[in-house]
């Protein structure tokens, strides 16, 4: 029997949730242990024991314990390659694809969302810069038409893998701008074929149990 990870995740952290739909594609059992980040958690002595950089995500597998994002999903899928998916499918050329578009989304679509996350839910809407916000919505626009060429069938890069679970979050936060500025038009920012994509990786049986739990109360 697998023994249970244990997870450290806060509530919105997009690495965070990638792991966690990485953990249930491959329906491995975990522990989940919420982090305040308001109440300091992260830089609580017991976990910067197991977490220097006092960062999530980080888990813990027996008395393996491991941090950053994409260094996670590659264990999981390798520690336990007979479970659910495989997060790096097919060939090395595959995987390497897989890894290449989880590095783009990493250094190109997180740098447009962020802006667009900065202005809408962090600055004061009196400090709102509506000229800096429009430049922020046209270069995810951008982002997301150039990323939507890697549809393969009917996720990136041929079957669901890690790639997907990297992009989905970056998504769902502007879904999350639309829901407390109702005026950001994000659902315009997608093309159709990502459109698709989206609504695809929604109807995955386990996408609700990984929403941010502050985001169901807003």
């Amino acid at each position: 029997m697998t023994m249970a990870l244990v997870l450290y995740y806060g509530s919105g952290s997009p690495y965070a949730w990638r792991v966690q739909l990485a953990l249930e594609a491959k329906g491995l059992p975990c522990e989940r242990r919420l982090l305040s980040f308001s109440a300091g958690d992260t830089r609580k002595p017991e976990f910067v024991a197991l977490n220097p950089r006092h960062r999530v995500p980080t888990i813990v597998d027996g008395d393996f314990v491991l941090y950053e994002a994409n260094a996670i999903v590659e264990y999981l899928d390798e520690a336990y390659p007979s479970h659910g998916i495989r997060l790096f499918p097919g060939d090395a050329r595959r995987r390497a694809t897989v890894r290449r578009i989880v590095s783009e989304v990493d250094d190109y679509t997180t740098e447009a969302t962020d802006k667009v996350i900065d202005e809408l839910l962090y600055a004061k809407p009196e400090a709102r810069d509506e000229a800096k916000l429009g430049r922020a919505r046209a270069a995810v626009a951008e982002e997301f038409a150039f990323l939507a060429r890697y549809l393969e069938q009917d996720f990136l890069a041929g079957p669901l893998s890690a790639a997907d679970f990297a992009l989905y979050p970056q998504v769902a936060y502007m879904d999350r701008c639309h829901q407390r500025v109702p005026s950001f038009d994000a659902a315009l920012l997608l093309p159709p074929a990502l459109a698709a994509w989206k609504r695809r990786i929604e109807s995955l049986p386990y996408l609700d149990a990984t929403i941010p739990p502050h985001w169901r109360a807003a």
